[in-house]
């Protein structure tokens, strides 16, 4: 079973190994319309996705800071200082800005869902965040209560 498995191993590196020596020049090139732009991912080949892949991992660290962090995946998520200063912008906390979300902040998310027609759960999710970031860096309104 060992030796079997061995083989296996042999066979599968040498197919691996014969498949990187592949010209890619050789290759006819194709021009570029703005059509095969909006289909990339049917164009690129498996191959390649899996070299960029490898090759994106093997970046050293000097590089990568050279170039900066990647931004996080998802929505993004506000601090606790930035939604307080948002609310304060657009007129609904009158508190300190401490980067703490306690229940005057909580209130004042709530005031702002409800005038904006959105859930006024108290909770600042990607729909709340997106109405509120408008406000801030905007010029502080008078509150609204």
């Amino acid at each position: 079973m060992k030796r079997f498995l061995g083989v296996v191993l042999i066979v599968l590196a040498a197919a691996a190994i014969a498949g990187c020596g592949k010209n890619q020049e050789a290759e006819e090139m194709q021009p570029i319309t703005m059509d095969s732009l909006s289909n990339t991912a049917a164009v690129v080949p498996a191959a390649a996705t899996a070299d960029a892949k490898l090759q994106a991992s093997a970046v050293p660290a000097a590089v990568s800071k050279e170039l900066g962090a990647l931004p996080p995946q998802g929505p993004y998520k506000p601090t606790a200082q930035e939604i307080q200063t948002a609310l304060k912008n657009a007129g609904y906390y009158t508190g300190s800005v401490d980067g703490k979300l306690g229940p005057k902040s909580k209130k004042a998310v709530e005031e702002f869902q409800k005038a904006n027609g959105l859930k006024a759960d108290g909770k600042v999710g990607p729909k709340t965040w997106e109405a509120l970031s408008k406000h801030l860096n905007a010029p502080a309104e008078l509150p609204k209560r």
